[in-house]
Parts: C-alpha cells; sequence; structure tokens
C-alpha cells in the first residue's frame, strides 16, 4: 500500500471507523429530546448513521427542520452536551481488532483522530477503551467550529505532519481529504459508500 510508506501519522475518522456509538447515542438523544423540548422524536441507530460524519449544525438541521435555526441548535448542543455522559456510563466497544490494531500501528507511527464531532466525544471514546496511549493528538469540529479538511489541515499543523493518510468511511471523509491534499484509505465496513475509492480496507488488520 503506497501511501503507508514513509508517513509521520495516520488520520483516523471515528464513527462507522473505530467504532458505532449509534445505538447509545439515539438512546441519548431520544431522552433528551423528551426532556428538553415538546418534540415527540424517536431516533434509532439508522437515523443516527445517515447524519453522523457531518458537522455538527448540518446534523441538527436534519433531525431538527421543524425547528427555528436558533431552537434547533440549541436543542442539539443539548442533545450533544448530554451524549457525552451517556456514553461515559453506557461504553460502547471499539470494532473488532481496533484496540491490538492501533497498539501495533502506534508503535511504528504516530497515530491521530480528526472526526465532525462535539467536543468531549473523541475523549470519551479513548477513556472508555483505554486508547490514550495509542493516540498522540486528536481534533474535532466542536474544538475547531472548522470544516473537517480545514480541521485536518490545523491537526497536521499543530503536529508539525507533512506525509499523513486519512482513514475513514464516508463520502464526506473522502472530500475533505481531497480538499485537504492528502490520501484516503475506505473503511469498507462503516457507515458509507464509495464508489471506486483509491484504496479500501475490509479489516482494519489491513493497515499492518
Amino acid at each position: 500500500m503506497e501511501q503507508m510508506k514513509n508517513l509521520d501519522g495516520i488520520i483516523f475518522d471515528v464513527d462507522g471507523t473505530l467504532w458505532d456509538a449509534t445505538h447509545e447515542g439515539a438512546a441519548s438523544w431520544t431522552d433528551t429530546i423528551r426532556r428538553e423540548s415538546e418534540l415527540s422524536i424517536t431516533l434509532d441507530s439508522a437515523k443516527l448513521k445517515s447524519v453522523f460524519g457531518k458537522p455538527m449544525d448540518q446534523i441538527c438541521d436534519a433531525l431538527f427542520p421543524m425547528l427555528s435555526r436558533k431552537a434547533r441548535l440549541e436543542l442539539g448542543n443539548q442533545c450533544f452536551s448530554e451524549e457525552i455522559d451517556w456514553l461515559r456510563k453506557h461504553k460502547v466497544p471499539l470494532y473488532d481488532h481496533v484496540d491490538e490494531t492501533l497498539e501495533k500501528l502506534s508503535a511504528r507511527v504516530p497515530l491521530f483522530i480528526v472526526s465532525n464531532c462535539q467536543s468531549g466525544y473523541i475523549e470519551v471514546m479513548m477513556e472508555t477503551n483505554g486508547m490514550e496511549e495509542f493516540i498522540s493528538g486528536h481534533l474535532c469540529f466542536g474544538d475547531t467550529g472548522l470544516e473537517k479538511w480545514e480541521t485536518i489541515h490545523q491537526l497536521m499543523k499543530e503536529h508539525h505532519l507533512k506525509q499523513v493518510v486519512y482513514v475513514g468511511d464516508t463520502q464526506g471523509d473522502y472530500d475533505a481529504c481531497q480538499k485537504a491534499g492528502i490520501p484516503f484509505i475506505f473503511a469498507s465496513w462503516g457507515y458509507g459508500i464509495i464508489k471506486n475509492p483509491p484504496v479500501r480496507i475490509d479489516d482494519i488488520r489491513d493497515l499492518l
């Protein structure tokens, strides 16, 4: 795999690439919506999979189109905030073989995470799955307020990275890599479908 030669970093997406937290996320969001609004919405895993990967404001637009823009963001921010505590109490495991693969990879090249999630989401995934020692740095939309490709560039600048590859599972991930000018590896087990990806892996252990 040509992209893996002479790297100074591998950057991973989160949802659909390292874990699937949509079941617990849907339970948390539904609980918050019922307590904090008059909406009679019940979210499920499939609905969250259809929007996860988008920036936080776009998720609010997609899930709460019946509300004003201000009300959407207020309710969405409440859902995002309470989801962190929910996930800390309801541990979501990583996908099969992710932990062992990251451990082995981290001995060879620094590993990073960039996601469109809220601040604290990456941290709770690492905390509950004992990943901290394998990840050299991370950034998300909640930290930067930027598009994913710009967040990737910011992470690269902060960690002085020149040659990286991004591992993700959606068209949005691929498009961000195109804008960022970095290679992309498609994780086929995730949420998205990409026609003719430049590189496809069907098992995270393929990165080894």
